[in-house]
């Protein structure tokens, strides 16, 4: 019997790591500024409109500085107890940022549905300049972590919360010029429902994207049977592949072990090698332990 690994896709990602780690931090920074501007002018005016906003900025920049903590945190190297190193973490920050956009949502749909029941008092103008201020921070923020990776979980999570930003201070500027220039309350109300029916699908593809990964699920374009077949069409001496799991640290660290029988005749390094290479090629999959048997194996 042999056993193999091959470890080439571990560090295939490290520089894509740093870059998302560096456009995170500039979009926390220019996102808990703005924060902090907010707060300086809604003590100076009196405005609770400004200190209302700067506590919902205050959502995107804690988000965005958990999303970087996770990027530098997933820096480090493996250890005797994490033998897969810290990459999950990621995960795990973006199922929690997509756990407290729900919570937003959940927050917004009551107090819309309150506001439809008991219309209030908007000031329209106040209204107006303090939804394109946001929206300007907000595209910067956003167009900084568009460059990102945007197949990376983490990435979505932190760009989902500014995406939310992004769609609220434009439903504000319509809902602030429609009260203006009608005196229609309800609209405010209504774009509100509408803006977090669209964030909630956001956060619910985040968070199932993350379930299945923190339950070790297998990549959704993975097909284990397809795997078995390719692999004894295409590759001399296999005579049997069994025992195949496929499951990811993250979405860029897709994981597969298996077991191989193989015909006598044929060379064990040679063929183990073939097999990750077709893996590699073929299915995508970088990181891959292969068990070599000979003979016929009874657990099938």
């Amino acid at each position: 019997m042999a056993h193999d690994h091959d470890h080439s896709g571990h560090h295939h990602h490290v520089h894509t790591h740093a870059g998302n780690e560096r456009r995170t931090l500039l979009a926390a920074a220019i996102t808990g500024l703005f924060m902090v501007a907010e707060v300086v002018g809604g003590i100076l005016t009196g405005s609770l409109a400004l200190l209302a906003d700067a506590a919902h900025m205050f959502t995107d920049f804690a988000a965005l500085s958990l999303a970087w903590f996770a990027f530098r945190v997933s820096r480090r190297p493996a250890d005797a107890r994490r033998t897969f190193g810290f990459d999950r973490v990621q995960v795990l920050v973006a199922f929690a940022n997509g756990v407290t956009l729900g919570v937003i949502v959940v927050w917004i749909a009551i107090e819309a549905v309150g506001r439809l029941a008991s219309p209030e008092d908007i000031e329209a103008g106040p209204m107006m300049v303090i939804a394109a201020l946001g929206l300007v921070v907000n595209i910067i923020a956003f167009a900084i972590l568009h460059g990102a990776d945007r197949d990376n979980l983490n990435i979505r999570g932190a760009a989902a919360h500014v995406m939310g930003d992004i769609l609220g201070s434009v439903a504000a500027l319509v809902a602030a010029g429609v009260i203006l220039w009608t005196g229609f309350l309800a609209i405010d109300t209504i774009l509100s429902l509408a803006i977090s029916a669209l964030i909630a699908i956001s956060v619910w593809r985040l968070m199932r994207d993350a379930g299945l990964i923190l339950l070790e699920a297998a990549p959704p374009e993975t097909d284990r049977e397809a795997i078995r077949t390719d692999l004894m069409a295409h590759i001399d001496g296999v005579e049997d592949v069994h025992h195949i799991h496929v499951w990811s640290i993250t979405q860029e660290r897709p994981m597969i072990t298996l077991h191989a029988r193989l015909a006598s005749s044929v060379g064990v390094d040679a063929t183990v090698q073939a097999i990750k290479s077709r893996l590699e090629r073929e299915h995508g999959l970088s990181h891959v332990t292969v068990e070599a048997e000979f003979g016929t194996c009874a657990d099938q």
